[in-house]
This record gives structure tokens, sequence and C-alpha cells, in this order.
């Protein structure tokens, strides 16, 4: 599957489970424990609107503080999706000529950069399904994709401090063994 399918796919599951929260769970918990369902949401939300910018090739800088805090206004899910769809199009224009996108790390090739994008709408597609008591099947196709892509660059983001240590979970399927690399317990429950 090529990337920018890949990158529509890991978008139509991540608006799929923003349409399911419930007009009061904006305030419940979710697996990223530093975060409630609108803290994650409006994370998301940064990632979609960081994209059209820097697949554009503009810095951090050029950016400045434009997308800090929350993005999400009085209707979270029209922010939600419309980022969405915002990113959706600006990567499949743009993917195709693998420009330099300039992240807070250093400069970064285009398809580097979409390919965390994927995992990231993949990965917080589960946590928020998770936290609002959705249906938490990942796409295998996408949940295949990520977890090669994955497997040589987890170290580099666990030695970074960008995702949390592995539980020590059973993992007996391609999700629950991408969930668990992942640092999520595949069992996490709102309580």
């Amino acid at each position: 599957m090529d990337l920018i399918e890949q990158h529509r796919r890991s978008l139509d599951l991540w608006r799929q489970t923003v349409e399911s929260v419930g007009p009061d769970a904006w305030d419940g918990p979710t697996p990223c424990s530093e975060w409630n369902v609108r803290d994650l949401v409006n994370h998301v939300v940064g990632e979609d609107r960081w994209t059209g910018p820097l697949m554009e090739g503009r810095t951090i800088a050029d950016v400045g503080d434009a997308l800090d805090g929350d993005l999400l206004g009085f209707d979270p899910k029209a922010s939600a999706l419309q980022a969405a769809d915002e990113a959706e199009s600006v990567v499949a224009e743009r993917l195709p000529a693998d420009p330099v996108v300039h992240l807070s790390y250093g400069d970064e090739k285009a398809a580097e950069y979409v390919a965390q994008l994927v995992a990231d709408h993949l990965i917080h597609s589960w946590d928020l399904a998770a936290a609002v008591g959705w249906d938490r099947e990942l796409d295998p196709g996408l949940v295949d994709e990520v977890a090669r892509w994955w497997a040589d660059r987890e170290h580099l983001y666990r030695s970074g401090g960008m995702v949390a240590d592995r539980p020590d979970v059973p993992a007996d399927s391609p999700q629950d063994r991408l969930l668990v690399a992942g640092g999520r317990d595949p069992s996490w429950s709102a309580g």
C-alpha cells in the first residue's frame, strides 16, 4: 500500500473515531495518562494543522506559536474533521515530490514525516476508541505497515522519551504487538 493511501486510511479511521465521541466524553481519561479526550484530539488536530505548513516547506520558526493552545474551539468534532481533510489534501498533493520538511529534530524527507503521521493517527485512533468505548479494531493493513516502519525506529522514539516503556502484558495479535511496542496496554479501560 503506498504512503498516500496509508495516510488517507489512517485519517479515515481517525475521523470515524472522532465522530464516535459523545458530548459528555471530552473530559474523560485516555490511555495517554497526561491527556483527557479533548487533549488527545487537540494533539492530533495540531499534527494535522502542522502538516500543511511543513509539507509546503515552512519551518517551525515560520509558524511560530500560531498552532499552540486549544485548536478545537466550540466544535471539537468539526475542528478535527476539517484539520484531517486539510492534511489529507496537502499530503496527496505534495508527497509525490517528496520535499524536505523542517522538523524539530532537523530536516527530514516528507515520506518519513508522513509515515510518522500515519503511525500517530493509527495509535491515537486506538487511544481515542479505548477512551470513549468505541470499536478498538484497527485497520489490519495499516497495522502491518506501521509495524514494519516502527520496527526500525522504536528504539529512537523510546530513547528520546517520545513513547512510554513497553508494558509487560500479553500481546497475541499483530495489533496488540504494535500497541505494546507503542507503550500501550491493549486491555486498557477508562475504568
